[in-house]
């Protein structure tokens, strides 16, 4: 895609109105994103069937903002406690292929995908929602949360969303680092600039 450029784009200057120079700052030196599903990329639910089976709920606009941050040019990974195949699936479905599940140590996962990748991790975003997730959010050089977190683990982050996990909290944190980076507005120059596959 092209550079970002110095000017920023209005719906750029719009996301950075409301966050301090310091997050943009932080956001901005993002090159490898990590999220927590439970609570973050869903809204933390579990529905169970008669028969045993598990059911998350996603929403579509999270699912987008992953597809337009890796089409930004950043990586992006997924570290979650719990484990199943329907993470897996939608994972899949947005092309991550970076995907870690039953993890309960997930500072040093993320220590490591930071290692694999190539990047300090002063270049790591976490997102997470839950006591899980604080050790890593300490370790990342930008921590993200949503507005449900307990307040001892939205105290921990750089950021929190405006929306809830599982409902707009994944795409407002990717558009902050898209505008935070000068490459939210590459996407609203038409549709045609989005890469191939579906929108999820």
């Amino acid at each position: 895609m092209t550079p970002p450029s110095s000017i920023p784009h209005p719906a750029e200057a719009l996301v950075l109105a409301r966050v301090t120079a310091a997050v943009r700052e932080r956001a901005a030196a993002v090159r490898l994103m990590v999220f927590d599903v439970d609570g973050v990329l869903t809204d933390g639910s579990l529905y169970y069937g008669e028969n045993g089976e598990m059911f998350k709920r996603f929403h579509a606009l999270d699912g987008h903002g992953l597809r337009l941050l890796m089409e930004g040019g950043l990586k992006v990974a997924l570290i979650t406690g719990r484990s199943g195949p329907i993470v897996d699936r939608r994972a899949a479905e947005l092309g991550i292929a970076d995907v870690q599940q039953g993890v309960r140590d997930k500072a040093t996962a993320l220590t490591e995908l930071a290692q694999r990748h190539g990047v300090q991790l002063n270049q790591v975003g976490y997102m997470g929602d839950d006591i899980i997730d604080l050790a890593a959010m300490h370790r990342a050089g930008f921590a993200a949360s949503v507005p449900s977190a307990p307040g001892y683990i939205a105290q921990a982050a750089h950021w929190v969303a405006t929306q809830p996990g599982g409902s707009g909290a994944v795409r407002e944190c990717c558009d902050l680092l898209l505008a935070a980076q000068g490459r939210l507005g590459h996407f609203l120059a038409g549709p045609a600039l989005l890469g191939p596959g579906a929108i999820q």
